[in-house]
């Protein structure tokens, strides 16, 4: 162990040295708190992205975004944005409009599926035996969309509309 004694324990100076960064990172905490704060709304979304956490869920990675991947169409001023999820061998195709969510889970199946966009506002939605389900209420700000399919958790990334 290069740095420390014969006894294990590190040398007397080191001590010291290491007590000073630990008073040195306090006072840099404080500092930062008092100067750069963070802000409460910032705060209040890492506590409801925390707490809508789901360690067993599997991760459904967005493949088709049609702001990003999409070709624009002449004509067409407000299309809907079309998104594509998919998380090993399922998929969920979603149309997200002014009026609320339209998609699939393919291939199709009973699933629950909930709109997330924070700990007080998971809506669930009916899926039917094709797959297809709808939500008449828009998502606001961020979303996401947690699937249960039998045994399976499937949570999409989150977006904003």
């Amino acid at each position: 162990m290069s740095g420390y004694g014969d006894d294990g324990m590190p040398p007397e100076g080191a001590v010291d040295e290491e007590a000073a960064d630990c008073l040195v990172e306090e006072e840099l905490r404080q500092a930062a708190a008092v100067l750069d704060p963070v802000p409460d709304a910032l705060r209040q979304l890492a506590l409801e992205a925390y707490a809508l956490h789901d360690l067993d869920a599997r991760i459904a990675e967005l493949t088709f975004d049609s702001l990003v991947d999409a070709l624009p169409v002449r004509g067409v001023m407000d299309a809907p944005r079309m998104l594509t999820f998919r998380a090993e061998e399922v998929t969920v195709d979603v149309e997200v409009t002014e009026d609320g969510l339209i998609g699939q889970v393919l291939p199709p199946q009973s699933a629950r599926i909930e709109v997330l966009g924070g700990p007080q506002t998971v809506r669930p939605v009916t899926v039917d035996t094709l797959g297809r389900f709808t939500s008449r209420t828009p998502p606001a700000g961020p979303f996401a969309l947690r699937l249960r399919t039998g045994g399976a958790v499937i949570v999409t990334e989150w977006l904003r509309t």
